[in-house]
């Protein structure tokens, strides 16, 4: 079944900062890939989008507004026309208008991907669950870190990764990967 026309895609945190340090390590190799297939076939299909970029206030962060890594990932830079949401907290409808365009452009189904899942991804997709929206989430064009469990050991970013994505499953978001959304775009 394809998605109805009042469908949007969300690209979440798509930066160049998540690459280097003083970001751990990442567990999916195939996230620009997958990301840049969602996107291109939604670009194909002239449907409405939405690049999120986090604009980071933190002195010294790799995501603050003119340092490198604040710029887009390549191949996901907006195109003329496409519309640019910033943010400075880790959910896409906190402090910016998104909620606003997607209702003014009649949209009642959101489709996410992005960096990271269990942070800006996550806390988008439970918020826009929340608002009323019908979400999807894209969870193999999602990616995100290792983390110290706060006891001197580190939980690997893969089950980080399926915990998150269990959790969204069960209560806020259908959950497809890349080759069961194309072809619904």
């Amino acid at each position: 079944m394809k998605f109805s026309d009042r469908a949007a895609l969300i690209l979440v945190d798509m930066q160049q900062a998540f690459d280097t340090a003083p970001w751990p390590k990442r567990w999916n190799d195939k996230v620009d890939a997958n990301g840049l297939a969602v996107l291109s076939a939604w670009r194909a299909a002239g449907r409405p989008l939405f690049h999120v970029r986090h604009d980071s206030v933190e002195e010294g962060s790799s995501l603050r507004p003119g340092s490198p890594g604040n710029a887009f990932r390549r191949g996901f830079e907006p195109q003329p026309g496409e519309p640019l949401v910033i943010k400075s907290v880790n959910a896409a409808f906190i402090g910016t208008d998104l909620d606003l365009r997607l209702r003014r452009a009649d949209i009642d189904t959101i489709v996410v991907f992005g960096i990271s899942t269990d942070m800006c991804v996550s806390t988008t997709v439970r918020v826009g669950a929340n608002m009323g929206y019908k979400v999807t989430l894209v969870e193999d064009a999602c990616d995100c870190f290792d983390l110290a469990d706060g006891h001197g050991e580190k939980i690997a970013a893969v089950d980080i990764h399926r915990a998150h994505i269990a959790t969204l499953r069960a209560d806020f978001a259908t959950v497809v990967t890349t080759a069961e959304i194309l072809p619904r775009v």
